[in-house]
């Protein structure tokens, strides 16, 4: 299955397309968005092209991806977005226009995609955040997340070096599982008190 359309109290989840090239360039092309995403921002239309193909449209010819449009159900026009990585991660990361901030946006689209995961048998999902974006981790937590540790990596493609944390939700009832591959690369690991 691959990224199928659903529908929340104030919400449609789609895929992206061609027609959302602006709707993507908005997203993406703002600093503050951006900071704690891996990617430099959009600075013309043929960046959204290029971002569109590469981050959207190569996911859409898999088998199985989870790379949703999070539009408002007055317009269907794209103000974020929510995916889920189909590597041994399922890591869980999502954007969202300054303007739509603080609004429960977020949550209410990660919710529904939750749901759908666990429809379609997802073990696991994972988040990380900067540990400078403290924001991000509680939008994790109220997805139901945990703290499992954090970790230093030099991140690219801004090639700076980042403490993360790294948030899992098993989907399956195994409370016992922690994705461990993070910890395991990076020499720089430790367990956070009172995150």
């Amino acid at each position: 299955m691959n990224t199928p359309r659903l529908e929340t109290e104030r919400l449609i989840l789609r895929k992206f397309t061609e027609d959302d090239l602006e709707a993507l360039y908005y997203i993406h092309s703002d600093e503050e968005v951006n900071r704690f995403l891996p990617w430099f921002t959009l600075r013309n239309m043929e960046d959204a092209r290029a971002f569109y193909e590469e981050r959207f449209m190569s996911r859409y010819r898999e088998e199985r991806a989870y790379n949703y449009a999070v539009c408002m159900k007055e317009n269907d026009y794209p103000v974020g977005y929510v995916n889920v990585s189909m590597d041994d991660s399922y890591d869980f990361g999502y954007g969202l226009r300054r303007e739509f901030w603080h609004r429960g946006i977020i949550k209410e689209a990660g919710q529904a995609v939750i749901e759908q995961l666990l429809r379609d048998g997802i073990p696991y999902i994972t988040a990380t955040h900067d540990v400078n974006n403290p924001r991000s981790g509680s939008v994790m937590k109220r997805l139901g997340m945990k703290y499992r540790y954090s970790y230093q990596e030099q991140w690219q493609p801004k090639n700076i070096q980042v403490i993360f944390r790294m948030y899992q939700l098993n989907l399956d009832g195994n409370e016992c599982r922690i994705y461990q591959k993070y910890w395991d690369k990076s020499e720089v690991h430790f367990i956070e008190r009172d995150v």
